[in-house]
């Protein structure tokens, strides 16, 4: 694997080795980027819009790992693949590892160990209780009223996050309209676009799997948000990217929406450092409970 900074290969580096680069504690971040997903991979932190980050690791800035990317065909979400929440349907290996270079703000290094925690916490779940987890949390009532009209936008789940399917699904089944975000460049909100069950998906940035670029775009009533790590503030921890922070206050200043964090109870921490620029969540839902952080 070559390590290339704009066009020019950097001598000596290797794929463990960048001389010169800013190296930190492993374990304060994923070394191997465990748990990337609908923020993009990569841990890309500013300010929304900044041309700065405070924090960079991400493989379309600076740094870039090259690797073979090849075509993919577009995929279809079954029933009997909605109903096992299959999670192997993404291409791991198209997904890249960033080298993550963090400066010394407190927060961010905060977030990226509890990040790291949490997700090695996800990761150590077996697929059947991830399966039945996601069951768990369609079966209960939800804490805001879903019928015809409603605009609900979900997420494929990737790697060892909870799906959202089957819970999507009941919404579908009480008339709700579903949506899937897709990745619109780098500083950007997320474009939540149209989309029913057996409908096909495409491979976005990343591979991750999206509705196709011509499918209708919408303004979500209730967004379903993956997320690393949760407080029972409603403060979330994402990927690093900041897409759902910037979509979230986007649609609010816009209209009235409703952010559902969904995750594991495993994911939760005592507190969730916060920026200026963070979004908070209305509610959480896991297998064993739903918290309501509006008051908090």
């Amino acid at each position: 694997m070559r390590f290339t900074l704009g066009a020019r290969t950097l001598r000596g580096a290797t794929e463990s080795n960048v001389p010169g680069a800013l190296s930190i504690l492993k374990g304060a971040v994923p070394g191997l980027a465990r748990g990337l997903g609908h923020m993009a991979p990569t841990y890309f932190v500013g300010l929304p819009g900044s041309s700065t980050p405070t924090a960079i690791a991400a493989p379309h800035f600076a740094l870039f790992c090259f690797a073979r990317q090849g075509r993919v065909a577009p995929s279809v979400v079954t029933d009997e693949g909605a109903r096992r929440c299959r999670h192997d349907d993404i291409d791991q290996k198209r997904l890249p590892v960033p080298q993550p270079v963090l400066d010394d703000d407190p927060i961010l290094l905060r977030k990226a160990a509890l990040r790291a925690a949490a997700l090695a916490r996800r990761d150590d779940i077996p697929a059947p209780a991830r399966a039945d987890a996601a069951e768990a949390i369609a079966s209960r009532p939800l804490p805001v009223a879903i019928g015809p009209g409603t605009v609900v936008s979900g997420f494929m789940p990737i790697r060892s996050e909870i799906s959202p399917l089957p819970l999507m699904r009941r919404c579908a089944a009480a008339g709700a309209q579903l949506a899937l975000p897709a990745i619109a460049g780098r500083g950007r909100p997320l474009v939540m676009r149209a989309w029913s069950f057996g409908e096909p998906l495409v491979r976005g940035q990343w591979g991750i799997r999206e509705p196709a670029a011509d499918a209708r775009p919408l303004a979500p009533d209730v967004l379903l948000v993956p997320l690393a790590a949760f407080d029972r503030r409603g403060r979330r921890i994402g990927y690093g990217a900041g897409y759902y922070d910037m979509t979230l206050a986007q649609l609010r200043a816009t209209k009235p929406v409703v952010a559902i964090g969904v995750g594991f109870a495993a994911q939760e921490v005592e507190e969730v450092p916060t920026l200026a620029h963070d979004q908070s969540l209305d509610f959480v839902l896991t297998e064993r409970e739903f918290i309501d952080c509006r008051d908090s």
